[in-house]
């Protein structure tokens, strides 16, 4: 139980803050919460709209609900036609159910349109202390911004569009502290694979996590896009981060931010949203940052993860027998032998993108290692930015001409090989050095093999045709 304070409040964490903010009701078993923020996009939206026209309902916030297409897009060409029947369908039904309940939709050709959790704080859209919701796992991203972001089900998508709350069970919380700072070459995905590796893909399931620590204070908005972004990797339902100077500075002049005296009352309000310094956690995690190296991941979850300088692990390595066994499982899929080193690992493709590293800051960081140098013979790199204002800012920086000259084309924004549920899919052995969010089996195309990692780490392993860290290139 949180401790109660002298003048009779009981402490809370933040996310206990932003949760009891948005209570509509509660029964006891559940509380109805209230959504500031509903996106859409491709994918199972369509049966949320037919059960609403079953049920005679309407939209209940129109003006807070935003849809965009991002799954489904070709990102080669972007006014290609989608192939698939289905897709095509499926990509044409946003727009029409969004025309006809008044939703504002950003399509093909928009230029503020994107992958769902990059456009939604690249615009301004997520506030500290919102609630944010999406039919997508890794809504978790926003939650960066000291806003409770997350993704829901199909049935919960219904819901919120009719009534603009959902029912929900209140969540556990964790404190997830990251001493020290990370080192040269170390980055925010890095920090996360690192912490999923030492908790499993169950560790914080039930939920919130909240990240504190001075490495996590020292990271920039992207980066700590990138830790919330795969909270759910670990189990949570959410991952957040209190506002700070950092925060502020990035929303200020976003196209949605406030302005004058609303943009002044809403910072002060901001810099109340942290946990009270006596508030208990359900759980509490500490990582020390100062030890955290460049991350790969060898297996078939995200949790089967270790530093690039190690071997392969083996499966007789683990004492708990499912472990073992999913280790066994993992490595025959993978093709990989205990005990060779990682960098000895030779890959096909390499994966630039997604939600978790397709901001301007992941071009950067691969575009600094891809500077004055070339892609080894026989790799294929995706590079494709999550949003097109991402991708029109890289052409602003002159980071199309460096890609161009090593190689690589710099698409246009979509989901991409992340879910490979558009034209974007590995051939069945072709293994990769990816920067997504999850290593399943198939997951970037049947029998695709998915090595995740940071965009340096991506893109270093391009230019080597191997599991390369970036700094392995300047000896």
């Amino acid at each position: 139980m949180n401790q109660q304070h002298e003048e009779g409040a009981v402490a809370r964490t933040l996310a206990e803050k932003v949760w009891d903010a948005h209570v509509v009701r509660s029964d006891g078993a559940q509380d109805l919460l209230y959504a500031d923020l509903h996106l859409l996009h491709e994918i199972n939206t369509p049966i949320a709209f037919d059960g609403l026209r079953a049920a005679g309902r309407t939209v209940r916030r129109p003006d807070l609900t935003l849809g965009t297409e991002d799954h489904l897009v070709p990102t080669q060409d972007l006014f290609k036609r989608i192939e698939e029947p289905a897709m095509r369908r499926q990509a044409a039904l946003l727009a029409e159910n969004c025309a006809e309940f008044g939703i504002e939709v950003y399509r093909r050709g928009d230029p503020e349109r994107g992958i769902a959790h990059v456009i939604g704080p690249e615009l301004g859209l997520v506030h500290p202390g919102m609630t944010v919701v999406c039919c997508d796992s890794h809504t978790t991203t926003m939650g960066a911004f000291g806003a409770l972001a997350m993704g829901i089900g199909t049935s919960q998508v219904e819901h919120v569009l009719a009534t603009q709350t959902l029912p929900l069970t209140r969540p556990k919380t964790m404190r997830v502290t990251v001493t020290g700072r990370l080192g040269e070459g170390v980055t925010g995905k890095d920090l996360i694979l690192a912490l999923i590796a030492k908790i499993g893909t169950l560790g914080a399931q039930g939920h919130v996590v909240e990240y504190q620590g001075t490495a996590i204070e020292a990271l920039s908005m992207e980066a700590r896009m990138t830790v919330c972004n795969m909270t759910v990797e670990a189990g949570s339902r959410a991952g957040m981060i209190a506002p700070d100077d950092t925060t502020i500075a990035y929303l200020r002049d976003r196209p949605h931010a406030p302005t004058g005296a609303d943009w002044d009352a809403e910072v002060a309000h901001w810099r109340s949203l942290r946990s009270d310094d006596d508030a208990v956690f359900d759980s509490e995690v500490v990582l020390d940052g100062d030890a955290i190296r460049p991350f790969v991941t060898w297996g078939t979850n995200p949790a089967q993860g270790v530093p690039i300088d190690a071997t392969v692990p083996d499966p007789s390595s683990f004492a708990d027998p499912q472990e073992r066994a999913a280790a066994e499982k993992a490595l025959a899929y993978m093709d990989l032998s205990p005990g060779t080193p990682l960098r000895e690992v030779a890959i096909d493709a390499a994966f630039i993108g997604s939600c978790t590293n397709g901001r301007i800051e992941d071009l950067r960081a691969a575009a600094q290692v891809l500077r004055g140098r070339t892609v080894a013979p026989g790799v294929e790199v995706y590079l494709v930015p999550g949003s097109d204002k991402v991708r029109q800012q890289a052409v602003a920086e002159g980071l199309d001409e460096v890609f161009t000259a090593a190689g690589v084309q710099l698409r246009t924004s979509g989901c991409s090989l992340c879910a490979a549920v558009n034209e974007d899919r590995l051939r069945p052995g072709q293994r990769a050095a990816s920067t997504n969010n999850r290593n399943f089996e198939g997951r970037q195309g049947k029998g695709a093999r998915t090595h995740v990692v940071s965009p340096a780490v991506a893109a270093a392993s391009a230019v080597t045709g191997r599991l390369t860290a970036p700094t392995d290139l300047e000896h």
